[in-house]
């Protein structure tokens, strides 16, 4: 028996579920659950959708909100509430993740590559959460 809990997953808000899954499934790799990939049909009327990693380990879970106010970080008028932290290698990397994420529908928030201990672009996934991405060793 663990003296602590166990951190499952994270969840995220979001006014469509489906498309801001999309988001990060594509931005991190990550896939559906059983259950909760896209019906063939077309016709989702999903309220909650997880993600895993490769070994099905839970990681983000999307839950259906009707409004949502989107942050305006850095102006503080609605605050961050809660960021998702990722990790690159290296400079090259953290361009090409900056790139295929606002492919994805991303926007940037903050470029601060030209700090030499921690260079990060700190970006906005497609619903308005602020997520980054650095270069950590």
């Amino acid at each position: 028996m663990s003296d602590h809990p166990r951190l499952l997953q994270t969840v995220i808000d979001a006014t469509d579920i489906r498309a801001l899954a999309e988001f990060y499934r594509e931005l991190l790799g990550l896939t559906y659950r059983p259950g909760d990939a896209p019906p063939v049909d077309g016709a989702d009327e999903a309220d909650w959708l997880v993600l895993t990693d490769a070994s099905g380990t839970p990681q983000l879970a999307f839950q259906q909100v009707d409004d949502l106010a989107p942050t305006t970080w850095p102006d503080p008028a609605v605050p961050m509430q809660l960021h998702l932290d990722c990790a690159v290698p290296d400079i090259a990397a953290l361009q090409r993740h900056r790139e295929r994420a606002e492919k994805l529908g991303a926007t940037l928030r903050l470029d601060r590559t030209s700090d030499p201990d921690e260079p990060l672009y700190v970006l906005a996934d497609p619903a308005g959460h602020p997520f980054c991405i650095f270069v950590a060793p």
